[in-house]
């Protein structure tokens, strides 16, 4: 099931606009009725391993909460059914900057070389935002091994649970101006995005553009996200 709606989506057109701007629109991944039964999780202190208050921390203002192992379904079989097709962009990132690509052909097999490197806490997360709530732009590092691309999932509807609350990149142009992508991502859908840097054409051929992510404020409303990081961390 997972890998049907996965397919759904037209992945020349996916690999082109992420290519292009270091994100994408994925096809509907969730139903309202799963979304509603994830979102339920957030206040179940059993489901989580970690709990970041990001007004503490000064990342932004709201709470995000990392899942224990196992992971509640469907989050594996989103990440097996998805990994397949974000191998070869991220394979060719690298082969364009020049980069030995470390990423096997499984997702299993890449997480075991995560956790031989000690890194072995699972980064699946679910973020919640309330009425002037935001995330400050950042990247998702948790060690030394790192996949390039990740996704994220709304788990709320715009305009009806909530306004306001888009979906940021900002990526470092080399020896240019910083280029911003704004993006509302419909409910149940997923967004792919850059996790850290990606190949940007240049003079002398490809540079790595830095390319962080965030959350603009939420001017009403309630809003849950279900973020899927292809890297376990330290």
């Amino acid at each position: 099931m997972w890998q049907r709606r996965v397919e759904r989506g037209d992945w020349p057109a996916i690999t082109d606009e992420v290519n292009a701007t270091g994100g994408a629109l994925l096809p509907r991944l969730l139903t309202a009725a799963e979304s509603a039964r994830l979102r339920r999780l957030f206040d179940d202190d059993t489901r989580f391993r970690a709990t970041v208050d990001m007004t503490r921390h000064r990342y932004g203002s709201g709470r995000y909460r990392y899942f224990a192992a196992p992971n509640p379904d469907p989050i594996g079989a989103l990440k097996h059914a998805l990994y397949p097709r974000l191998l070869p962009i991220a394979r060719d990132w690298w082969a364009k900057l020049g980069r030995d690509a470390p990423w096997p052909d499984t997702l299993a097999e890449w997480l075991r070389r995560c956790h031989d490197a000690g890194q072995h806490k699972p980064t699946a997360l679910m973020l919640r935002y309330h009425r002037g709530d935001w995330n400050a732009l950042h990247r998702d590092l948790y060690g030394d091994l790192v996949f390039p691309l990740q996704v994220v999932i709304n788990l709320s509807k715009p305009d009806t649970d909530y306004t306001g609350g888009e979906f940021l990149l900002v990526e470092q142009r080399f020896r240019a101006q910083s280029r911003g992508t704004v993006t509302q991502i419909p409910h149940g859908h997923g967004y792919l995005f850059t996790t850290s840097e990606r190949p940007l054409r240049s003079q002398r051929g490809w540079s790595a553009a830095a390319v962080r992510h965030g959350v603009s404020t939420l001017r009403s409303g309630e809003r849950y996200s279900l973020g899927l990081i292809f890297h376990d961390a330290a």
